[in-house]
């Protein structure tokens, strides 16, 4: 069994830093040098987000989901500006995880993955922890 926190470690963190990195370069046209210091990662990284080969599996999910689209973009924008070291982005990051969980976006991606019982209300419970 999967717990919500590997469906985000697995997908929805590569996924959301997959498209803040791609936001970051073909909207504010950093490099992918730059982009991989400022997110906290490796430009190696940087490279597979923008070929798709990393971030991938759920992004085009993600990008139809408003909530997503409007995080990446402010905390693309946060570190466009150059205030922003990866310390200071990391709650913005932790704010799309619990987001996610209480906009039931983690709900839909845990039950398309496993087979999970229709009233399982696990997302809400971490809430209250």
């Amino acid at each position: 069994m999967r717990t919500p926190c590997e469906i985000v470690v697995k997908y929805m963190l590569p996924a959301f830093r997959s498209y803040v990195a791609k936001i970051l370069i073909n909207e504010y046209h950093l490099s992918q040098v730059i982009v991989a210091k400022r997110l906290g990662t490796t430009q190696a990284a940087i490279s597979h987000y923008m070929a798709s080969k990393r971030g991938n599996k759920k992004l085009i999910q993600f990008e139809s989901v408003p909530l997503m689209k409007d995080m990446a973009k402010e905390v693309a924008r946060r570190i466009a500006s150059g205030k922003y070291s990866p310390v200071d982005v990391l709650p913005y990051f932790c704010k799309m995880c619990k987001s996610f969980r209480t906009h039931d976006v983690l709900c839909v991606l845990h039950k398309d993955l496993l087979v999970l019982p229709s009233e399982c209300d696990v997302c809400p419970q971490l809430e209250h922890l």
